[in-house]
């Protein structure tokens, strides 16, 4: 999965992958096990859009799995919510889709304003069990940014902490949120952690904390991970503190090159935007996986942006770039490989040929179609 983020250099103009495809390294946990359809040959995959800009972007992932003839057949999926006993819930037919592909893919999602409404985003992982966020972080060639030379990959647990909804009124006027931290859940995403460094061959894992104040939550998280170093004697477990990581991150993050990342939920959150920032400038080039044990879901993690919806404006980079993380999920390498280095070359190739949110002046459609004729 760290060849997701492999960016082209120029040669002549032409784009060259700076390491080679000969190998795409899956961890050993949360592996793809779906099959191709044996009268089409193709695998099915459900297809959330999502709200603002979604299906123009989604538009745009569509036309270009086509001209790369990716062996997919798409399975539209509606998770507009439901309410059952109270709470929020996604369609029936929906769960069924996913739950029978084991993959999906995932546009913009926007949450109702309102009491009662619970994020549709925290819902799809709960219901699914996507219990580790994946977020790689890595310069891009053609936007210039603060650093050129970010290459960050981060996982977050994605189940509990600060968000796993439970909240009151105490009194009028102070409410209580509770932060929950389990030992099983800190221990599948801490181990998936250790399984993703050692498939990619970073020789470090560090675990992202604020144990010096949040005791026992903190600390059972960081205790989880000491334990489970003891199976990994070929990776080194490091400890740091979520406010130095950030200070370190944004003055060096070169020195984190050779890591992974982990960590509770809300510091997740905040830190993988953060290498967002450093690393492209925008949320508009990041993909992101949410991985469970049996199925998974790929998203962009950019807001819907209903202020230019319908516009042709939208950046379909990030979906892209999280179809090409599926793909290799998949083990659909060539097909991954095809279509990322057609999406970084063209944003390599001129400011023509960026959208307005990276400086161009290209709309979703012909950044399309100029991806497509470098496939």
């Amino acid at each position: 999965m760290q060849r997701v983020l492999r960016i082209p250099t120029l040669r002549n103009g032409v784009a060259v992958r700076l390491m080679s495809s000969s190998a795409h390294p899956q961890p050993s946990i949360g592996k793809f096990t779906g099959k191709p359809d044996p009268a089409t040959g193709k695998y099915n995959v459900s297809f959330i859009e999502g709200d603002g800009i979604g299906p123009e972007i989604s538009q745009s992932v569509k036309q270009i799995f086509k001209a790369a003839d990716v062996p997919i057949n798409w399975e539209f999926c509606d998770v507009s919510p439901i309410f059952v006993n109270g709470l929020t819930t996604i369609p029936d037919k929906a769960v069924q889709s996913i739950s029978k592909n084991l993959v999906a893919l995932k546009g913009p999602l926007a949450t109702p304003i309102g009491k009662g409404h619970r994020s549709l985003n925290l819902t799809l992982r709960k219901t699914f069990g996507l219990f580790a966020n994946v977020r790689p972080a890595k310069s891009v060639t053609g936007f210039k940014t603060t650093y050129s030379d970010v290459d960050l990959v981060l996982i977050r647990e994605n189940t509990e902490g600060e968000y796993s909804g439970i909240e009151h009124v105490v009194t009028p006027g102070v409410v209580q949120s509770i932060k929950l931290i389990t030992r099983d859940a800190s221990e599948r995403v801490i181990r998936y952690a250790f399984e993703y460094a050692r498939a990619i061959g970073r020789p470090r894992v560090i675990v992202v904390h604020k144990s010096t104040i949040q005791r026992l939550s903190d600390g059972l998280f960081v205790d989880v991970a000491k334990q489970l170093a003891a199976e990994y004697p070929d990776i080194k477990l490091e400890e740091q503190l979520i406010d130095n990581k950030v200070l370190n991150v944004v003055t060096n993050p070169a020195s984190y090159s050779d890591a992974v990342s982990v960590c509770p939920n809300l510091y997740g959150d905040i830190l993988s935007d953060l290498n967002s920032g450093l690393s492209a400038g925008s949320l508009g080039l990041t993909p992101s996986a949410n991985i469970g044990n049996k199925i998974s879901i790929f998203e962009a993690v950019h807001g819907s942006a209903p202020d230019i919806a319908g516009k042709n404006m939208a950046n379909p980079t990030a979906l892209l770039l999280s179809s090409v993380m599926m793909l290799n999920h998949m083990g659909l390498n060539s097909h991954a490989d095809k279509i990322q280095d057609a999406v970084l070359s063209t944003i390599a190739s001129s400011a023509e040929n960026r959208t307005g949110d990276l400086g161009g002046s290209a709309t979703t459609s012909s950044f399309t179609e100029a991806v497509i004729n470098k496939l």
